[in-house]
Order: C-alpha cells, then sequence, then structure tokens
C-alpha cells in the first residue's frame, strides 16, 4: 500500500512539473556561447593521424613480451595533449608523450603487451584521453598467443 501511494506521489508530482515552459527557463547567453565553444571544438582542435591503429603480432609463445610504438601526427589546428593513457588490461603498458604536440608535429605511442598467463586469441586496446573533437582515441594489440604446455 505505501509503495502505491509513493508511486502516485511521484506521478503527480512528474506530471505537474510538466506544465512549465521550459523554453522560458533557457539563457540565450549560454546558448551562444555553447554554439561557439562547439564550433570551436569541432573546426580548431588537435586531432590525431596515425600510421596505423592496429599492430597484429602474430603468433607468440605465453610469456614473451610484445612491443610496438604507433606514431602519429597531429593534423588539427591546435597543440595535441594526451592527459592519459589506459589499456583493457594490467598485462598492456602504455607510454605517451607528456607534452604537447604542435600543430604537424609528430609523437609516439609505445605498447608493451605481457603475455603471461593470456593463452589463445588476444585483442588489447588502448585508449588516449585527448583534446580532439573526439575526446578520445585508441589503439590496438591483437594476435594469437600459444599456451605453454604442461609437462
Amino acid at each position: 500500500m505505501k509503495r502505491l501511494v509513493y508511486v502516485s506521489v511521484i506521478a503527480l508530482i512528474s506530471l505537474s512539473s510538466c506544465k512549465d515552459n521550459i523554453a522560458s527557463k533557457i539563457n540565450a547567453e549560454n546558448v551562444q556561447s555553447a554554439k561557439e565553444r562547439d564550433f570551436k571544438i569541432n573546426n580548431e582542435a588537435a586531432a590525431l593521424t596515425f600510421e596505423n591503429t592496429v599492430y597484429d603480432f602474430g603468433t607468440v609463445n605465453e610469456g614473451d613480451i610484445v612491443e610496438t610504438t604507433f606514431k602519429f601526427k597531429n593534423t588539427g589546428k591546435s597543440n595535441l595533449i594526451i592527459t592519459n593513457a589506459t589499456s583493457t588490461c594490467g598485462c598492456t603498458v602504455p607510454e605517451w608523450p607528456k607534452e604537447p604536440i604542435p600543430v604537424n608535429g609528430t609523437g609516439m605511442i609505445k605498447v608493451k603487451f605481457n603475455t603471461s598467463g593470456k593463452p589463445n586469441t588476444q585483442r588489447k586496446v588502448v585508449t588516449l584521453t585527448t583534446n580532439t573533437k573526439n575526446g578520445k582515441e585508441t589503439v590496438e594489440v591483437k594476435g594469437t598467443v600459444t599456451p605453454k604446455s604442461n609437462s
């Protein structure tokens, strides 16, 4: 019974709040500011152009450490800043430039993947937090790890 009363009160509050004129609550200055911000993000942001975004390491033995480097260029209109790089598991460790990359400048993301305890098909994604239009960019390492024999 209490639940029915509670749901009824919530429904009544929800319905009565819909009567407000939402358009009257919009601040035109905020709308203009948001448009300007979005224009700047879309047209003046940094942009990453990678030579390759996927590295296929083929087939390796369990316990091997796979390393690769993803080369990129800032093809945007402002300095590129990478604030973080995270992977899908602790077995994959990215290294990224901490300093801003100027327009037309280049850089590298180094990735090490430790195959210990990771037999069979593997796919590890590294996500970069950036000041690009999307805010995030990804690279990936993949391949097959031959399991250790039990003998």
